[in-house]
């Protein structure tokens, strides 16, 4: 029977987080403009930045094989948000940023789907995302 070692576990996978991600929840209503009368930016605070990973499902995939397991498999969101067990729980709704630019992610936001799963025996945070579309394409 083999025994696993959790620290050594959460290490192998916490040395993947090299991304640094922002978590942000809305803190207030938005104040309509006075001359538009559009809705100006809703309030946010930061509930968490440091060490994270932003994964699409091929980079769930390549995780699990660079570390030998898979801990990432059920799901089926597109994204997936891992933060160490240290972060913060993100809440349904919480918009998550990647503050540091790789590949392709600046300027782009995804809300929370739901809570960030939870277990008896945890290895990382994890929490499935949908992008937020904030401009529609033009029409061709």
């Amino acid at each position: 029977m083999t025994v696993l070692d959790l620290a050594q576990a959460r290490a192998d996978l916490e040395a993947q987080l090299t991304d640094t991600v922002r978590i942000s929840r809305t803190a207030g209503q938005p104040v309509l403009d006075p001359v538009t009368g559009e809705p100006g930016q809703t309030p946010t605070t930061v509930v968490y930045e440091g060490p994270g990973a932003l994964l699409s499902t091929h980079g769930q995939i390549v995780l699990g094989q660079v570390l030998g397991t898979d801990w990432l498999s059920e799901g089926s969101s597109w994204y997936r948000l891992v933060t160490p067990v240290s972060a913060p729980i993100a809440l349904r709704g919480d918009l998550v940023e990647v503050v540091t630019e790789t590949g392709g992610l600046a300027d782009r936001t995804w809300l929370a789907d739901e809570v960030t799963e939870a277990s008896t025996v945890e290895i990382c945070r994890s929490t499935m995302l949908t992008e937020r579309v904030t401009t529609a394409s033009s029409a061709i």
